[in-house]
């Protein structure tokens, strides 16, 4: 029992959470210090289930019994929720249960901070399974995608937990990485302003966003998984750390999760320059820094720049790590010795503790008659119809018609459809790596997916079905069978792709990296195959990161291109495949052409397009941004000034019209060009967007209000730098379709800019007829 101890300051609730934290952390032991910055993960402690092999050396097999390991106290207690199956309210009163425990055992009464996994939605069984994150950069509506965090936000404060891993905030650099699928895009803004509102929502409904990998994860050599990433200052400032920025400033996200990366052989959960000179010397961060799993030990076992656990501590703390997850491993015994011989300062221990209790007190942890059990616990549930609906909407937004020849699509109602390919009849491929059937679900096949997901053949039921092959292997028996089906119909649909899962359980997500871009398995065969037989085709990517759609997929009639999208996703493609909605996803990565030739993104300089001096032509088959609808679009009247000043903002417009005859959403995506600066720089980037939806006749006049801080990049000297010239407002249909040019002249003399610079362009659409809305 512990001691009963008077009111004293840092329970307080009139005072600040730093004066709470101030007052209470003189009063503690060493061991209970280094407690609060370590966690447990029960359930997978002795079994070391769920883990990545190189992950199962660190944990302990047969360890303590949960009672010894909250002697002292407990930081965080890791995914109660999302290491195995529970219901909802058991796992609610577990977990209540868990933290009464930990609160009667520890001398002060603190709870622990609970964690878990929320990419694609609350990573828990039975909870709603959201589209991935390249759904959410396809659909380019950072504002739905702030209401779904709100609901996933809402579910986990629910059930007790405090903090989500989430969102993903690399920017795709090589897409054989199987990590691309967690990723929003390959542009910087987009997954800044996308990743921004998500950490709005999630912090809004009371439960901490923490920003992952920072940074440069994305950028690993080969697109292999924990590689060494070989990436200059500039690359790092201009197109890596952006999102985070954005995040922070603009999400108010309370806590970053390290990268597992090196970056030019200095490991980032060593690293002080990012995790402390950048993040907190810099950009003011005050919240929490919280190891990757297994990243603290894995500076000994995996870098080879410490010789134990506790020199590997005391590279993590100085670095700026607070607390180590998802178990007291390096911040545990080894640390408390390490201290005590003095190789390591206590100093250090303050300074991590000083920011955990203050997120603690935050989040009422530190609170006199905290409660344990959360309020309506018995009516719990993760999967409602609200997040269906939002989970639906999402995902109509977020598919992309890439290709349509002579109007195959819509399917017409009384053709004989043919619904070929290995993915159509699968619920799995709609869903995430880290979705819970995905990631956990598949260890306990008997408890069922938790989930009504339907397939994109419940979807389609009128359809003959083929499945041709299998999404992996070298099988081609049944792709015959599924010649014979798309010969004998009118229009066949052919569903290949991924199948989401880890370390190498899948074609796609954490482990899971490709060596090239060619269609797992025998699947490119099925293509040519059905692609023979001169039915009219409509192919339907449902994959993880976008696949080369070379020569060889040009016979095609369609193309749609979805990114696992989520449970509610094989209603979504239904639906756009018969047109009951009209597609306005855009691609938040390009489709290349070519299987090699990486890794390589829109994001390139003159020298990184096609050119004369290499034979190899990394144009992509399909760029960053294009999309397709049922409807068509008019753009007309670009206009803005001829100069802005360097420290100024431009307004610059143009008026899109629905010139079809259907409603439908276009989106006006608006890019730099720089022609002349004293580093290359890309050839176009993108620095605004809006959807306009609009009637069928019905026109828009779109305003972005662009301040000229948008046009800042690091220069020749290493310093950002907004830098007076001329430049190009370009408004796009994509990266590489442009419709409306601004010139303009940057006016003034050079400015450096910092972290307090102006970050977003705002948009402004005002229909032709009156009325207006932002």
């Amino acid at each position: 029992m512990r001691n009963q101890l008077p009111v004293e300051r840092w329970r307080d609730m009139r005072r600040t959470p730093v004066e709470r934290a101030e007052a209470l952390l003189p009063l503690m032991t060493l061991e209970e210090k280094i407690a609060q910055l370590g966690s447990v993960w029960a359930g997978a402690e002795a079994s070391g289930d769920g883990v990545a092999p190189l992950q199962a050396d660190n944990m302990p097999g047969d360890g303590p019994p949960f009672g010894e390991l909250i002697r002292n106290g407990l930081g965080q207690l890791t995914r109660p929720f999302g290491t195995a199956p529970v219901d909802p309210v058991a796992g609610a009163r577990a977990l209540a249960a868990a933290q009464a425990q930990i609160v009667a055992t520890n001398r002060f009464g603190i709870p622990a901070q609970v964690h878990e996994e929320c990419l694609t939605g609350f990573a828990a069984w039975q909870a709603t399974a959201y589209p991935a994150p390249l759904c959410w950069g396809a659909a380019f509506d950072p504002e739905l995608v702030e209401r779904m965090a709100v609901r996933i936000g809402r579910t986990m404060r629910a059930a007790g937990v405090h903090q989500g891993l989430s969102p993903v905030l690399d920017v795709t650099r090589d897409y054989r990485w199987g990590r691309t699928e967690e990723t929003i895009g390959e542009d910087p803004y987009l997954v800044g302003t996308v990743g921004a509102a998500y950490v709005r929502g999630l912090e809004s409904a009371g439960v901490v966003a923490t920003l992952k990998h920072f940074a440069g994860y994305s950028a690993s050599r080969g697109g292999r998984n924990l590689a060494p990433v070989a990436m200059g200052r500039r690359e790092l400032q201009d197109v890596i750390l952006p999102p985070f920025e954005m995040a922070l400033r603009l999400g108010g996200a309370r806590s970053v999760m390290n990268s597992y990366s090196e970056i030019d052989m200095v490991p980032v959960a060593a690293d002080a320059g990012l995790l402390t000179d950048v993040l907190r010397g810099e950009w003011g961060f005050t919240g929490t820094v919280v190891s990757d799993y297994f990243s603290v030990r894995f500076l000994e076992t995996q870098h080879g720049v410490a010789a134990d656990g506790a020199h590997a501590a005391a590279l993590a703390l100085r670095a700026g790590i607070d607390v180590e997850l998802p178990r007291g491993d390096a911040y545990a015994a080894p640390l408390i010795e390490a201290v005590k011989s003095g190789a390591v300062d206590e100093a250090l221990i303050d300074r991590a503790l000083l920011r955990v209790l203050a997120q603690k007190a935050e989040l009422g942890l530190l609170d006199e008659g905290w409660k344990p059990v959360p309020d309506g616990l018995d009516e719990l549930r993760f999967d409602d119809e609200i997040g269906q609906d939002i989970a639906l909407r999402l995902a109509r937004q977020s598919i992309v018609l890439v290709h349509n020849d002579s109007g195959a699509l819509p399917l017409a109602s009384h053709k004989k459809v043919a619904l070929v390919g290995p993915v159509a009849d699968d619920p799995i491929a709609m869903l995430g790596c880290y979705s819970f059937p995905a990631h956990v679900g598949v260890r306990y096949a008997d408890y069922g997916l938790g989930l009504e997901i339907p397939s994109l053949r419940a979807s389609l039921p009128h359809a003959v079905f083929e499945p041709g092959c299998a999404i992996t292997g070298d099988d081609a028996s049944g792709i015959a069978a599924a010649v014979a089906a798309a010969a004998e119909s009118d229009v066949c649909v052919l569903a290949v792709g991924d199948r989401a899962g880890l370390f190498g359980r899948g074609t796609s997500g954490e482990g899971c990296d490709a060596t090239d871009l060619h269609l797992p398995g025998v699947q490119e065969e099925l293509v040519r195959a059905v692609l023979a037989t001169g039915t009219p085709v409509v192919l339907v990517l449902l994959s993880g990161r976008p696949y080369a759609l070379g020569p060889a997929f040009d016979g095609a009639a369609a193309i749609v291109q979805a990114f696992f999208p989520g449970q509610l996703g094989g209603q979504a493609l239904a639906e756009v495949l018969t047109g009951a909605v009209n597609p306005s996803g855009r691609l938040p990565v390009g489709i290349p052409r070519d299987a090699g030739g990486l890794p390589t993104t829109y994001l390139a300089p003159p020298l990184g397009r096609r050119s004369g001096a290499s034979s190899v032509d990394p144009t992509p088959a399909f760029p960053f941004g294009h999309g397709l609808s049922y409807t068509a679009f008019e753009w007309t009247e670009a206009s803005g000034p001829t100069a802005w000043a360097v420290d100024g903002e431009a307004d610059v417009h143009i008026t899109v019209r629905n010139t079809g005859p259907r409603a439908g959403t276009e989106v006006v995506q608006l890019y730099l060009h720089d022609p002349v600066a004293q580093t290359t720089r890309p050839v176009v980037r993108l620095v605004g967007y809006a959807r306009v939806p609009l009637e069928p006749g019905e026109a828009a006049r779109v305003t972005f209000t662009v301040p000229a801080d948008v046009t800042w990049f690091t220069g020749a000297h290493g310093r950002r730098i907004v830098e007076p010239g001329d430049v190009e407002l370009r408004f796009g249909r994509s990266s590489g379709d442009f419709a409306g040019v601004v010139p303009l002249r940057l006016r003034g003399e050079e400015r450096e800019v910092g972290h307090d610079r102006q970050l977003l362009t705002t948009a402004h659409i005002e229909a032709m007829g009156g009325g207006r809305h932002e």
